[in-house]
């Protein structure tokens, strides 16, 4: 057995595990994060992803004294700059006005590639959406709402940094 403490969603979580228990079943059974869904446990579905270190990753692929040190996200991390507990972020409200969900099952692990995917580019194509989101399966949308709403989310977020006065508007007092 192994002392591991893990920073997920920004706070340390501590507990004893084996070597063998992969970073999932420690999110899931010692963090008790269930937002991070068991798939096929094999690398192929995404049902499983979470960020390291802003990267998407399939957390049934890696054990828990792997992930020592690193700064993971999932689902229960997302959300809006400075949102209160419960609020949604803008690439989960996205989801929802364009009905990118249906069971739901598949929806934590695409929220989280978007989000690896908006992190690096912040106006991608549809076939960059695709492409980001390609190895992530789901079995009810048909993925055309999941596409738009990853692009609305990119073009919100796009809109609020257009939105945001530039540094040099500060300095010389244009946006009082």
């Amino acid at each position: 057995m192994n002392d591991v403490t893990l920073t997920i969603n920004g706070k340390p979580v501590s507990g004893v595990t084996e070597p063998r228990v992969t970073l999932l079943d420690f999110l899931r059974d010692v963090a008790g994060l269930k937002g991070t869904h068991a798939g096929c446990e094999h690398g192929v579905c995404g049902a499983c992803t979470v960020l390291i270190d802003g990267t998407a990753v399939r957390s049934c692929l890696m054990l828990a004294v792997q992930a020592e040190g690193e700064d993971i996200i999932t689902i229960e991390g997302i959300g809006g700059s400075g949102a209160r507990a419960g609020e949604l972020g803008v690439i989960q409200d996205a989801f929802c006005e364009t009905h990118g969900l249906q069971c739901g099952y598949c929806t934590p692990g695409m929220i989280l590639a978007a989000e690896a995917l908006l992190s690096v580019n912040t106006d991608p194509t549809e076939h960059e959406v695709r492409e980001a989101i390609s190895g992530n399966i789901c079995r009810c949308t048909g993925y055309v709402q999941i596409v738009d709403a990853i692009l609305l989310a990119a073009k919100r977020l796009g809109q609020r940094n257009d939105a945001a006065p530039s540094d040099a508007n500060l300095v010389w007092g244009l946006n009082s």
